[in-house]
């Protein structure tokens, strides 16, 4: 009879990880926790005000796809090892490109949004360019954009209109082809059978009879969930996801190693601005307007969100999914609050106590990882 051939050994320089473990170092946890947790604390405080009904849902959904469009970006750059502080500033500043470009100077909407990105994403290139180049942090070299970018968002329109808000773009967006990408909304019909069905609900006061409560999704939700469905592919399911985890990781060993480091920067400074472009590109065309002031804070509103997503400041770790979530927290939060009657302004004290948690847990988990104490 043959013999049962030896089981192999197990090979020293693998280390086994419990399945808890590897739960626990997720980046996501974070992220899955506060949603669950946020959402139960609404949910018993807040359930018959109107938040979770149809108005109410598209209400904090809204918000938090603002979030998350700018999160998808600033994730991705600091999974890289980089930040940008001039998110806000370019949300403000692109905005005010394409009112300057379709209103004061009468160019067609759908030229005035594609050269916005042009200029915007190539601003996004320079920032990177400087970085690489200089070897300076990216905090200084983005700081000095923030400023620079907010001046100018000032200073073109009270040159040109002497105002810092122009108006007028829904007009000059009439039968635009390009507009409506960024202004308009998705599955009119199906709101409509839904609201002529009962199932969503009529306006009871209105300016028609039997308008559904929620007429359709707009474009900015389509927008965020498309750009975290890419954003995670690219991460997840592609070889340069991995050059971006390795150029956070370690750039010095990644660049021994192939990975084009500085080109995978650049873009990811590039992805950064096209996020913001993105967001601005929406507002606008939601408002109708421009405004000088626009953005602000909005930078360090997506670094919460990704920090609280589970990615570390130190770059290399980190997950397009955890950002969405702690985008989806800060909406639910920010509009849940309105909901339950709580005073608006202790979402600036939420944020800042929801930061400090959320880097305490990061640290903890990087010492995980690596085995620090």
């Amino acid at each position: 009879m043959s013999q049962a051939a030896p089981a192999p050994e197990a090979d020293e320089r693998v280390k086994e990880m419990s399945s808890l473990r590897q739960a626990l170092i997720r980046p996501e946890l974070g992220g899955i926790c506060g949603t669950v947790l946020v959402f139960t604390f609404f949910a018993l405080t807040a359930f018959d005000s109107g938040m979770f009904n149809a108005q109410g849902v598209l209400n904090w959904s809204v918000v938090s796809a603002q979030f998350m469009i700018i999160a998808v970006g600033a994730c991705l750059l600091m999974i890289a090892g980089e930040f940008d502080l001039s998110v806000g500033s370019m949300i403000g500043f692109a905005g005010m490109m394409i009112a300057i470009f379709s209103v004061t100077l009468g160019w067609p909407v759908w030229f005035s949004i594609l050269l916005t990105f042009v200029i915007c994403t190539a601003i996004g290139a320079l920032n990177g360019f400087i970085v690489i180049r200089t070897g300076l942090p990216s905090f200084i070299v983005t700081l000095a954009f923030l400023f620079i970018l907010r001046g100018f968002t000032i200073y073109f329109p009270q040159t040109l209109e002497r105002k810092t808000i122009i108006g007028g773009i829904k007009d000059a967006a009439e039968g635009d082809w390009l507009a409506p990408i960024f202004g308009g909304k998705i599955g009119q019909g199906l709101f409509q059978w839904l609201g002529d069905n009962g199932i969503i609900g009529v306006f009871e006061r209105g300016t028609r009879a039997g308008q559904p409560v929620v007429d359709g999704i707009p474009m900015l939700i389509v927008w965020a969930i498309g750009l975290v469905i890419v954003g995670h592919i690219i991460l997840t399911r592609t070889r340069f996801g991995n050059w971006i985890f390795a150029a956070g990781g370690d750039a010095e060993s990644a660049r021994n190693s192939g990975v084009p480091v500085n080109r995978v920067k650049i873009l990811m400074f590039m992805f950064t601005a096209f996020c913001a472009t993105v967001f601005a590109t929406c507002q606008v065309m939601e408002f109708g307007s421009a405004g000088a002031d626009r953005g602000l804070l909005k930078e360090f509103e997506a670094i919460i969100a990704v920090v609280i997503g589970g990615a570390l400041l130190t770059g290399g770790y980190g997950s397009v999914i955890g950002a969405a979530l702690g985008a989806l927290i800060f909406g639910v939060v920010q509009q849940g609050l309105f909901f339950a009657g709580v005073e608006s302004s202790l979402f600036r004290v939420f944020l800042g106590v929801i930061l400090l948690f959320a880097v305490i847990l990061n640290t903890y988990i990087r010492r995980m990882i690596t085995g620090e104490r």
